[in-house]
């Protein structure tokens, strides 16, 4: 493969030895693990590493008997924390037990003794390593518990944002080692959390050992399984599942726009299908288009994620977005337009849970030609799980680069005569460059400011190194030439000791809008790809790039390396 796939990294100080645990999928093809050290020039600076471990299994599992400890954490308190206990400990008062693993004395576990304990409920918490993808299944755990008046023994889930759930908590006293089988339906990664709290110093203790995890549900129990794409829509072939409430449906007007420098097309590609509200009714009277979709499911929380545009005359009505249950009956408002820069896709996203099955609806209001929403819909996704915490791994996608967090590893080529700028929002010349991103609508890009430049400068953005590959790899970006004097835009293969090979290229202004392109190429060899951007005759000739993607395997819509011109006559054409 051409990439590394990043499995963890640290950047925090610390003086002492720490642990880390990293859960690494199966993977069909060979492959290396590659621990990278970078030291600040600091001459005190330096990166140790001692003992690595690599085990079958999650990295939830741990019978405590490795120094390791799997890489559970004691969550550190002055007073009460879990201890390792077995072998020679006899730091307590208390018969503590012998572990479960072994059934003897030699064998170790965790425990947590209530003698620590200083003041009422002190709580101890052991933690286990993050997941690094979803983990749905049976978990399964060793426990035992003496007290005396009221101990508190709970285990949670706790995501990346630090939002609990709890899974199980005990209600008796275990003398003996007692087995608890418990189901993870968890839609984002997680620690897992074992928590104990005393109310009094002379409680007792609560003991743990032998934590292990199934994909398999416990008692044969079957999931249900419910897939939230259902409502996921770009609108390019139609409505998908979505409808409208009335006989007409002109409400909600799907359009299809030719790239062209008056109008936005779509968000998807720039030359795809989007939803448009209120276009064919009249301003005379009040009316209301709603856009209704399929069924979700009870009990699941769901993130819903869109993008929306707007026009000049903005109603606090212009675009909500409501809960309706089984009958069509309004259950609640989850989100309101936040009245943003027009003329451009903003991304929105919220999160929401019902007790009941629901339909998202999509409300746009019109009450006068002062005060009638008109506004552009596309993109809709829903998913399971939390907005804030998106499902799958939490790590970066290896060639996947949107610019919100720096340069993904992109240099400037310091042979040319010009230089690509990160930046978000507008750009300084009128009448040229996008107006915000295409990832979010307000988060950063990459571009050539052309009134810096001379006409025929040109600025080279060099990808990272990338190994060669056997077969066909795919690399999609999106880039906005917009301006009466846009120069041209083109896409390198670099091999060292080799000369270029120009795989894209497009050439004066394309479109206000953000435009998708997907190249198909193949190299067996050490490769960079370069983005080369040309000043065009005058100042309105900014060019922008962002969301690049490589893929491995061909492009689903790859292009022509000169396409004729794009901007063609729209087939149906509203000025918004």
């Amino acid at each position: 493969k051409s990439f590394d796939f990043l499995l963890w990294s640290a950047s925090d100080p610390s003086d002492s030895w720490k642990i880390a645990s990293i859960g690494v999928k199966n993977i069909a093809e060979k492959s290396k693990i590659i621990l990278e050290g970078i030291v600040n020039p600091d001459p005190m600076a330096s990166i140790a590493v001692f003992e690595i471990n690599i085990t079958p299994g999650y990295c939830i599992e741990c019978n405590f008997e490795e120094n390791h400890l799997c890489g559970y954490n004691n969550r550190w308190n002055p007073n009460l924390n879990w201890l390792v206990g077995g072998g020679s400990v006899q730091d307590s008062p208390l018969l503590l037990p012998t572990d479960h693993t072994f059934d003897n004395e030699q064998g170790h576990y965790m425990y947590v003794d209530s003698i620590y304990a200083t003041r009422l409920h002190e709580v101890a918490q052991l933690m286990s390593p993050m997941t690094i993808s979803v983990l749905s299944g049976c978990l399964s755990f060793h426990y035992q518990l003496e007290q005396k008046y009221s101990t508190l023994f709970v285990v949670y889930t706790k995501d990346r944002i630090g939002h609990y759930e709890e899974l199980w908590r005990s209600n008796q006293s275990m003398y003996t080692w007692n087995l608890v089988k418990v189901n993870i339906k968890a839609s984002h990664p997680f620690q897992l959390v074992f928590e104990v709290a005393f109310s009094s110093v002379i409680e007792g203790y609560v003991a743990l050992d032998d934590i292990s995890f199934s994909p398999q549900f416990c008692n044969n129990e079957t999931a249900l399984f419910f897939d939230p794409s259902v409502a996921n829509c770009n609108f390019d072939q139609g409505l998908c599942n979505y409808t409208q409430n009335h006989i007409d449906d002109t409400k909600w007007t799907r359009l299809i726009r030719k790239p062209n420098p008056f109008r936005f097309g779509d968000h998807t590609s720039g030359t795809g299908g989007f939803l448009l509200s209120n276009v064919k009714s009249g301003y005379h009277q009040e009316y209301v288009a709603h856009l209704i979709g399929p069924l979700l499911l009870a009990n699941f929380q769901y993130c819903l994620q869109f993008f929306y545009a707007l026009n000049h005359f903005i109603s606090e009505d212009a675009l909500a977005v409501y809960i309706y249950d089984e009958m069509d009956q309004v259950l609640e408002k989850i989100w309101t337009i936040p009245k943003p820069p027009t003329g451009m896709w903003i991304r929105a996203e919220v999160n929401f849970q019902r007790l009941e099955p629901t339909k998202i609806v999509f409300v746009s209001v019109c009450k006068n030609f002062w005060n009638c929403g008109k506004v552009a819909l596309d993109d809709i996704v829903v998913s399971q799980g939390d907005c804030q915490i998106p499902g799958g791994s939490w790590l970066a996608t290896p060639g996947k680069c949107n610019f919100d967090m720096d340069n993904c590893g992109f240099i400037q080529d310091h042979n040319d005569r010009g230089k690509w700028q990160r930046r978000t929002g507008s750009t300084p010349t009128s009448f040229t460059g996008p107006k915000g991103d295409h990832t979010t609508g307000v988060g950063h890009y990459m571009y050539i400011e052309a009134s810096h430049m001379r006409h025929g400068f040109n600025a080279r953005l060099l990808s990272w190194h990338m190994r060669g590959f056997a077969g066909k790899q795919c690399l999609a970006f999106f880039y906005h030439m917009y301006g009466i004097g846009t120069g041209s835009l083109n896409v390198y293969l670099k091999k060292e000791n080799a000369p270029e090979i120009l795989v894209w290229k497009r050439r004066g202004e394309q479109s206000i809008s953000w435009m998708k392109a997907s190249i198909e190429y193949q190299c067996e060899h050490r490769h960079q790809i370069v983005f080369e951007a040309i000043r065009g005759r005058s100042i309105n000739s900014d060019i922008a790039i962002d969301d690049i993607l490589f893929q491995n395997g061909p492009c689903q819509d790859s292009e022509a390396l000169h396409p004729e011109s794009a901007n063609e006559q729209d087939w149906y054409s509203i000025y918004i």
